[in-house]
């Protein structure tokens, strides 16, 4: 494959990643409020669980690499926000609340992990038990 079309895929899937990303951001901070970056932990947690399941169907199934660019590397990787994670970590660390940064910290690990494995299951249940 070209390296081109390679670009093309991963950049246009970043595109509409990172669009997603701030448009569901946003609306998601514009109802739960400014307090708690709800907006991110969703976004990271949803991104992991899709990124499971369709790692899963692509190990399982043959399908083209270009779906593995564009989608796995390219949507999923502009959707996620671990840079945006670290970064409100560390304001959170910054202003002293502890209690808030370890629910963020630990809940955003515990719940992307067990996303990305209950991708991989379902992911096996639709393709009738095959890994």
């Amino acid at each position: 494959m070209e390296t081109i079309t390679k670009i093309a895929l991963v950049g246009s899937g970043g595109f509409l990643g990172a669009n997603v990303r701030y448009w569901l951001g946003g609306w998601i901070q514009d109802r739960t409020g400014g307090a708690f970056p709800w907006q991110t932990m969703f976004i990271n947690v949803t991104g992991s669980l899709a990124i499971g399941l369709f790692m899963g169907l692509f190990a399982g199934l043959d399908w083209s690499p270009n779906w593995r660019l564009f989608l796995a590397i390219g949507v999923f990787g502009g959707y996620t926000t671990y840079s945006t994670f670290a970064y409100e970590a560390v304001a959170m660390l910054g202003d002293g609340r502890y209690l808030p940064l370890l629910l963020y910290v630990e809940g955003t690990a515990v719940l992307t992990v067990v996303g990305a494995w209950l991708g991989l299951v379902t992911s096996r249940l639709l393709l009738g038990g095959v890994t």
